[in-house]
């Protein structure tokens, strides 16, 4: 059975979506998030209303409407991190810092999905949580668990949790 790499980032907002300190950031989530959808190996992303400009931010975490997730899938380890290091969404993320808060707990997870599952945000924040709770195992893990991830040891910013 062929397998996909699933992804799920979530941050906490230093203020609502309308606000002008996330503007910049909310501005360019349809212009990044079209990138994405737009590159070699890219399989599907969480969708959120539809509305310009919104991305899937409607998607709240435990009701808390600042607390955002992107989940997406990809066809390879590769293929996800081109995107991520080797586009114009290495500027957006080394700007995170600018709209996101600094979170204390690990909230980037990746894992491995059957061809065609398209994963939803609980099974996503179930994986993060056991990530949290276990750290890298073959069910849910990060950069460094994965041999063929190349990239993030050059591209990626300076460790931090934000």
């Amino acid at each position: 059975m062929k397998m996909h790499l699933a992804q799920l980032n979530v941050g906490h907002l230093v203020a609502p979506t309308d606000d002008p300190r996330v503007k910049d950031f909310m501005d360019n989530l349809d212009f990044i998030n079209g990138i994405g959808k737009s590159m070699p190996g890219f399989v599907w992303m969480m969708e959120g209303s539809g509305e310009p400009g919104q991305g899937n931010t409607e998607a709240k975490i435990d009701g808390d409407p600042q607390f955002v997730a992107n989940l997406t899938v990809w066809e390879d380890v590769q293929s996800l991190e081109t995107f991520v290091w080797g586009t114009i969404h290495r500027k957006f993320y080394e700007r995170r810092a600018e709209w996101f808060e600094m979170m204390r707990e690990m909230h980037f997870v990746m894992w491995w999905v059957p061809e065609g599952h398209e994963p939803t945000l609980d099974e996503a924040l179930e994986r993060l949580t056991r990530r949290q709770q276990d750290g890298d195992t073959d069910e849910a893990f990060g950069w460094e668990w994965l041999r063929e991830a190349e990239l993030h040891k050059t591209h990626a910013c300076a460790p931090r949790v934000a």
